[in-house]
């Protein structure tokens, strides 16, 4: 097996044993989660989840984000409210448009509800696996199309085929952006304790090194990181004027609320 971002090779990283963690009930039936990594990008997969069935990954999709929205899950989830801030801010800008955009895989619904409660922006959904019962503009695959802003949080770590990452950027427009809510460092760590390998739905750990990897595969000219709500976002075409635009917003907040490179946001190293 190849690497699905750069084509190196994969070499053994280490293998969990999902029966000591708060959720081995999820993993009844494969306790055991080899990861692999790769020797060039340092992208890491899990080849136990790679090698499920879709009926069992959806199976474990649902039971894990059910009892995830239950409340008793000790795992954060992600900043919605900062992410929404987020959204306004850079919507204000005119550096995103808010006039095509989907939050892809949304779940139920959390961050188009507080977009809509607290800012009066709409936020249409798209989610495979399940869905709330009211209150959420869901948006049926057969009507996906492309959108100049395409949001996907806390979904990343989730896809182990490269068709899935690809078809998330088919939905990008040529001048859009993709804002990603995932966790990226600089080298996965060889520890079965590593916070973001305790989901049994985290399949799939990036690098720096494999994002801009990605970036350049997709044609994606720049980015910007917003510390608070842990999100990157990629821009298709980046403006001249853009970089001023940013330190612009900062200078208002007072803080480096955003940082911005021609490329990829290496931010956590």
């Amino acid at each position: 097996m190849k690497c699905l971002i750069c084509k190196g090779d994969y070499a053994p990283l280490m293998t969990k044993d999902f029966s000591k963690s708060h959720y081995g009930f999820l993993m009844r039936d494969t306790p055991l989660v080899h990861y692999i990594k790769c020797a060039v990008c340092g992208f890491t997969l899990s080849e136990t989840h790679a090698a499920m069935d879709a009926a069992r990954w959806s199976e474990l999709n649902v039971e894990f984000h059910d009892y995830i929205e239950s409340g008793r899950s000790p795992i954060n989830q992600p900043p919605y409210i900062d992410q929404a801030v987020m959204l306004r801010i850079l919507s204000a800008h005119g550096v995103i448009t808010f006039d095509s955009v989907v939050d892809y895989a949304g779940g139920h619904g959390t961050l188009s509800r507080i977009l809509r409660k607290y800012f009066d922006m709409r936020l249409p959904v798209f989610e495979p696996y399940m869905q709330a019962s009211d209150g959420v503009d869901y948006i049926a695959e057969r009507d996906l199309q492309t959108y100049d802003v395409v949001i996907n949080s806390a979904l990343f770590e989730h896809l182990f085929t490269r068709d899935a990452f690809d078809k998330i950027n088919g939905l990008v427009s040529s001048r859009g952006c993709m804002i990603v809510h995932t966790v990226v460092c600089e080298s996965v760590p060889r520890d079965e304790n590593w916070f973001y390998m305790d989901p049994p739905v985290h399949c799939a750990f990036h690098t720096n090194k494999s994002m801009q990897l990605l970036m350049d595969q997709w044609q994606y000219e720049a980015s910007i990181y917003c510390p608070p709500a842990r999100c990157w976002v990629l821009l298709k075409k980046a403006s001249p004027d853009l970089e001023s635009v940013i330190a612009g917003v900062n200078n208002e907040l007072q803080k480096e609320y955003l940082l911005f490179k021609r490329g990829f946001v290496d931010y956590w190293k």
